[in-house]
């Protein structure tokens, strides 16, 4: 195999030359150390190589191999509930090899080559098979069925099918003449393939009141959410990851600091999935290239973390990938690029940034997936952004904007006033909001009359603010200070969420419905009250309303409680018009 010879280093970017028989996006392996790095740059025989290790100690003169392969990832049983840095390398075994701090050239194969797996077959030998086609399945976890697929770029008849344990590299079937393991290898920079897109129109339940209620995204749509520093992107995140009702989660924390990743780490295998009851875990693939690790990894990162994705949506899976924060991930980029020296874009970031995350987030979607049969994969991408300064107008921010459906703005007045999550009501939106909206009413009828009336509401609060700032609160007429009184009352008791409390960290579809029609039938009933000459005072003073306060705490099996507070208040109300009237 012909040598390369280095004749620059310069941090992550590696100059050789000699290097005619590569191709942009192969893998090379650098120096005797053997480092993982990336043609990114091909001139003449020049190559430039971006390398995911630290670089220190590697000097001109030494050797550069091309491997003649693009950079992919191990695809099989065995990749859930394992921690990977940005290029698969599972940290786990690296910390066995090289303890705390990974040693330069440290391998260890992303999937165990030794484990056996219990494969059930489901295809029948003669049948004629294409890419996508399920060969049969393993128990994963105790939550993930894994399906063994037909690798895309493989058809025909198959000739012979094996039942039994066997490794992730072992063949288990032969299909129109070529050997199939469990194990696939896809070139993490190339989408996986698919039939056709459909139109998402289910919601991708969070348990978050603001995001399922207000500003909802879809199962196989996509999500930013831009803030400022401590505005609390990374627990929304977190959030997202535990409760989301996703068959599997992809969690990718990119150049984040490592004591974020270490939460996840320790609270992660002590959740129950809310669906099933088992270990979070069971459903989640961790990937990890925080700030202290070498920052061209961070852009192979969520390549890998999507590659991954796509493979259980393959199988037909619902599936959630949670990128934090795609800000460093562009970081890297401009970084790289500036080392290339190309010509920059806005505030340094590369002419192409805009295609890159156009590309990245394009890889979600509601698909008809590979195959014979009619088999739905959904996968919803879910990205923070980390604008310095809280300034939405910058690159990174206004690129993703123009490809996302859903904004979740994070207002740092919000958290500043420990309201969490801090996502602001009046700035965020959501273009999903009109297929969702059918559905909801389908499910809880009215439900998308409840949601306009509580919008309509706290939008006009703001309005209404303004002139209590100038000439106090007295100055309004009582039905608009009922207003105020209900905004505040959807603000604190229905937007705010407790994410450390055992009971208010997830709120159900059916509880969020129920304490949205209790809050506004308050507000229709206070209202014909004070048509009768009830004053809002003793409105207010109704011991209905500390019930009403408490409704978030109030367990998902012990709903009739939060039911019969309608009739509470119609009974608290009537006392009160019947003293009036009297």
């Amino acid at each position: 195999m012909k040598k390369g010879i280095i004749t620059k280093v310069s941090g992550p970017l590696v100059e050789a030359i000699n290097m005619g028989d590569a191709k942009v996006y192969d893998v090379a392996s650098v120096s005797e150390k053997g480092l993982i790095g990336e043609v990114i740059e091909m001139r003449g025989d020049r190559a430039s190589i971006q390398v995911y290790e630290e670089t220190t100690g590697i000097g001109p003169g030494e050797e550069v191999t091309s491997l003649n392969r693009p950079l992919s990832v191990q695809l099989g049983p065995g990749l859930l509930g394992q921690f990977y840095d940005g290029i698969q390398r599972p940290l786990e075994k690296l910390a066995d090899l090289s303890g705390a701090f990974i040693d330069k050239g440290v391998m260890a194969p992303a999937l165990d080559q030794e484990k056996k797996w219990e494969f059930q077959p489901i295809a029948q030998v003669g049948q004629e098979l294409v890419g996508g086609d399920i060969l049969g399945t393993v128990q994963e976890t105790d939550i993930i069925v894994h399906k063994i697929m037909v690798p895309p770029d493989v058809s025909g008849k198959l000739e012979k099918i094996e039942k039994g344990a066997f490794t992730v590299t072992e063949p288990i079937a032969v299909v129109g003449g070529k050997p199939v393991a469990m194990m696939q290898e896809w070139p993490v920079r190339r989408a996986r393939p698919y039939d056709r897109k459909i139109d998402p129109v289910t919601p991708l339940v969070t348990g978050q009141r603001v995001i399922d209620s207000f500003f909802p995204v879809t199962k196989g749509g996509t999500a930013a959410i831009p803030g400022p520093f401590g505005s609390g992107k990374t627990v929304v995140q977190h959030q997202l990851a535990k409760w989301a009702d996703a068959d599997v989660i992809v969690y990718i924390g990119c150049g984040e600091r490592g004591n974020e990743m270490t939460d996840v780490l320790m609270e992660f295998p002590e959740i129950e999935d809310p669906v099933t009851g088992k270990p979070l875990m069971s459903k989640v693939v961790l990937i990890a290239n925080t700030s202290n690790m070498p920052v061209a990894a961070r852009e192979a990162s969520v390549y890998t973390g999507v590659t991954i994705a796509e493979y259980y949506r393959d199988m037909g899976y619902s599936v959630a990938l949670m990128a934090d924060s795609t800000s460093r991930w562009a970081e890297a980029m401009r970084e790289m690029s500036g080392r290339l020296e190309e010509m920059p874009g806005d505030e340094g970031y590369p002419a192409y940034l805009s295609s890159r995350v156009a590309d990245f987030y394009e890889r979600a979607g509601l698909v008809k997936c590979l195959g014979s049969d009619d088999r739905q994969g959904a996968l919803s991408i879910i990205g923070a952004v980390s604008p310095p300064g809280g300034d939405l107008s910058e690159p990174v921010t206004q690129s993703t904007l123009r490809i996302v459906k859903v904004f979740w703005s994070l207002d740092y007045t919000l958290s500043h006033a420990r309201h969490f999550p801090a996502i602001n009501w009046l700035s965020s939106y959501s273009l999903y909001q009109d297929k969702i909206d059918r559905y909801m009413d389908n499910e809880f009828p009215g439900f998308s009359q409840k949601r306009k009336k509580a919008m309509s509401i706290l939008q006009d609060e703001e309005q209404l603010q303004e002139i209590v700032r100038l000439v106090g609160q007295d100055s309004l007429s009582e039905p608009d200070q009922l207003k105020l009184f209900t905004a505040k009352s959807l603000r604190e008791d229905f937007l705010q969420q407790n994410a450390f409390d055992e009971v208010d960290t997830y709120c159900s579809a059916t509880k969020q419905n129920v304490m949205l029609a209790v809050i506004l039938h308050l507000y229709d009933e206070a209202l014909k009250a004070l048509n009768k000459g009830v004053y809002l005072r003793e409105i207010a003073a109704l011991d209905v309303n500390n019930a009403i306060a408490r409704m978030r705490y109030v367990e998902e099996e012990q709903l009739a409680q939060l039911e019969a507070l309608t009739d509470k208040i119609d009974e608290e109300l009537g006392d009160l018009i019947a003293q009036r009237e009297a």
